[in-house]
């Protein structure tokens, strides 16, 4: 076997590099290790203005570099979703962020490294003061509005069916 990775196509035990047998999910027959696939948690926010509208930025980097987002990123170890979608917001954006009522979690992909990894995407409906949005150009290279009701193809399906949940939960509450 050709090994790749310790991620989903795993050749080697992550913990004493023995030959594996098998992809995981599968234990390690030299150490009993039992290796999964499990995914990586992420946050992001959804920030909707009164007129419908919410922000996105466009990608700086791969995967998927110059395409639409939300603000969000990967969880920190041990971290909950909600505190890593506050970091995110601060970090992205350059504001102190709220979080507010909670979307929905999604399972999706995303490259990394040669891998294609799975995540379990958190979304969180945010609010911020928009007028002292600093974007962090390692991040994003613009960010704009689009009316959540149409909005663009985003760069990860998460977002995209995050954003249909979210339209239908604001129209339910009106």
């Amino acid at each position: 076997m050709t090994p790749l990775s310790t991620g989903p196509d795993a050749g080697f035990c992550a913990r004493c590099g023995s030959a594996l047998a098998s992809r995981p999910p599968t234990v390690c027959p030299a150490c009993g290790y039992q290796l999964y696939v499990n995914a990586r948690p992420t946050a992001s926010l959804l920030v909707v203005d009164d007129a419908g509208r919410f922000l996105a930025l466009r990608r700086a980097v791969d995967p998927m570099a110059g395409h639409w987002e939300v603000p969000g990123g990967f969880c920190d170890g041990f971290e909950h979703p909600r505190d890593a979608a506050v970091r995110e917001g601060r970090e992205e954006l350059g504001v102190d962020v709220r979080v507010n009522d909670f979307i929905g979690m999604y399972v999706g992909t995303y490259e990394f490294q040669n891998e294609r990894l799975p995540v379990l995407d958190c979304f969180f409906f945010a609010s911020l003061d928009v007028a002292a949005i600093r974007l962090d150009p390692a991040e994003a290279t613009e960010m704009t509005w689009f009316d959540l009701a149409n909005p663009p193809k985003m760069a990860f399906s998460t977002m995209d069916a995050a954003l249909v949940d979210a339209a239908k939960s604001l129209l339910s509450a009106k």
